[in-house]
């Protein structure tokens, strides 16, 4: 890797980090914003949504500006959206402004993704690929920790609004990032043909629209199977094993150590062994492990558990930017990456809504039985998407 390779790589990993901390603000300070505006849990909840919907416009939005203007302008742009967004919750006096502030945030944090993942895919050579995108996946880990951290620290003593005010710091990233990184040549190369970016071209013909439908059905999956296990099991483990905040708090930091395991060996594996045969292993071995949580009886085994499966259902995870990297062109790459991912994310959040009802209505081997069967649909889907089988023979 060389130095600027490094320095790509960083600040993308930074920049992804960051936007997830931001993101992961509101779980640690929702309870403390229905206090504070006397909401109920359905508005509440919608802080979320409005989130997301802001995440996917503003993916579409800054992936056509990333494809047109660049990947290290649009990076830093969106970068700097967000850090202000979340200082503006500071400010806010009611739920509305809440709605508006984290739209706001949303647009930028979804806009960043299809810029850092095609800075890294024209910046790295295909051998490496998956391995580079894996390691900026992890990015999104430590923010999650750092969240936890951070909203433990400042929360009791100086309120929830004073957390979001740390998430302006990533503003001080920004200068870095313009003053050390430049524009790809690939991206150079392709503005000079005048190539146009449109949203279209990922649906321009019945193999591209299937590629594209396909690729957000499996990210979805994949987004519905993080969000089941961190939001909810959590909760269902105190209840089913009798565990503590403390001891659910363990359960979760080992399972976000087991997912950035899993991340940076599945990239290994995928630049080794090609896309397709990677994603099938992950895919199976995640339909299979969720069922070592029936198994566990004490916290202990529990951990054990959540090692081994954060391990598979997430280590897939930073392989979607090497992969949709270069199935689509220079030209629609951000596009492609942003519309993929942020869709993924809207419709993969409902899973919050599915295993809540299956709780309600049934049990926890309920839960697992629909984590383990949407794995086998994803899997499927895999084996339909013929750009991805051609990727496995050029490894």
């Amino acid at each position: 890797m060389s130095k600027y390779q490094r320095k790509v790589l960083v600040s993308t990993s930074a920049g992804i980090a960051l936007e997830n901390m931001d993101i992961m603000f509101l779980a640690f300070s929702l309870s403390s914003i229905i206090s504070t505006f006397g909401i109920s849990g359905t508005q509440a909840g919608l802080i979320a949504t409005i989130t997301n919907l802001g995440m996917l416009v503003g993916g579409i939005f800054f992936g056509l500006m990333a494809d047109k203007y660049g990947r290290v302008k649009v990076f830093s742009q969106t970068v700097i959206l967000f850090s202000v967004a979340s200082l503006l919750m500071y400010f806010a006096s009611n739920i509305y402004l809440v709605y508006l502030f984290r739209f706001i945030a949303g647009i930028g944090a979804g806009g960043e993704y299809g810029a850092c993942m095609s800075l890294i895919s024209e910046t790295f050579p295909k051998k490496h690929l998956g391995k580079a995108t894996s390691m900026a996946g992890i990015g999104g880990q430590v923010g999650a920790m750092l969240a936890a951290i951070l909203a433990s620290l400042i929360i009791p003593t100086f309120g929830w609004e004073m957390l979001y005010v740390i998430g302006v710091l990533p503003v001080i990233m920004v200068l870095f990032i313009r003053r050390d990184l430049k524009e790809p040549e690939a991206f150079e190369e392709t503005k000079a043909s005048g190539r146009n970016t449109s949203l279209w071209s990922l649906f321009a013909n019945p193999k591209t629209a299937w590629q594209t439908i396909g690729l957000t059905a499996m990210v979805t999956v994949q987004i519905a199977g993080y969000f089941g296990l961190m939001n909810w099991l959590p909760s269902i483990m105190q209840t089913r094993l009798g565990l503590s905040v403390s001891g659910s708090s363990l359960w979760m930091v080992s399972t976000i150590l087991g997912m950035s395991v899993g991340m940076l060996t599945f990239g290994t594996i995928m630049d080794k062994i090609g896309a397709r045969r990677s994603y099938v292993i992950f895919l199976i071995c995640s339909a299979l492990s969720v069922y070592l949580l029936v198994l566990a009886r004490n916290q202990w085994t529990l951990i054990t558990a959540a090692v081994i499966v954060g391990y598979f259902i997430n280590g897939m995870y930073g392989g979607y930017g090497a992969i949709i990297s270069r199935l689509y062109p220079t030209a629609i790459r951000a596009t492609a990456n942003n519309f993929i991912m942020n869709l993924g994310r809207a419709v993969g959040g409902f899973s919050s809504i599915v295993i809540g009802f299956l709780m309600d209505n049934y049990d926890l081997q309920a839960v697992v039985l629909f984590l383990s069967l949407i794995y086998l649909v994803s899997l499927t889907v895999l084996m339909t998407i013929p750009g991805i089988k051609a990727l496995n023979e050029q490894v």
